[in-house]
């Protein structure tokens, strides 16, 4: 996937820097959004979420995701 294709949505609170830390930590390529009025105009109401491909996931199932993408990305380097 490319970095366009991943989108972390974050006013920098704690729950943020957690999904940011783990993107870096497992070596997801990602951009990092943190225009909050970009965030209203698209209906985000709270933050973080992660964008992928055309899908936005909620904390929860971001940091799901990053768990699953990181195990199989760490499959496929060793």
């Amino acid at each position: 996937m490319a970095v366009d294709d991943i989108v972390l949505y974050s006013t920098e609170c704690p729950k943020c820097k957690v999904l940011e830390q783990k993107l870096d930590t497992y070596n997801i390529d990602y951009s990092l959004e943190t225009d909050t009025n970009k965030m209203t105009e698209l209906g985000f109401t709270k933050a973080p979420m992660l964008k992928v491909g055309d899908t936005i996931l909620d904390f929860y199932h971001a940091n799901q995701w990053i768990n699953e993408e990181g195990a199989r990305l760490n499959e496929n380097r060793a």
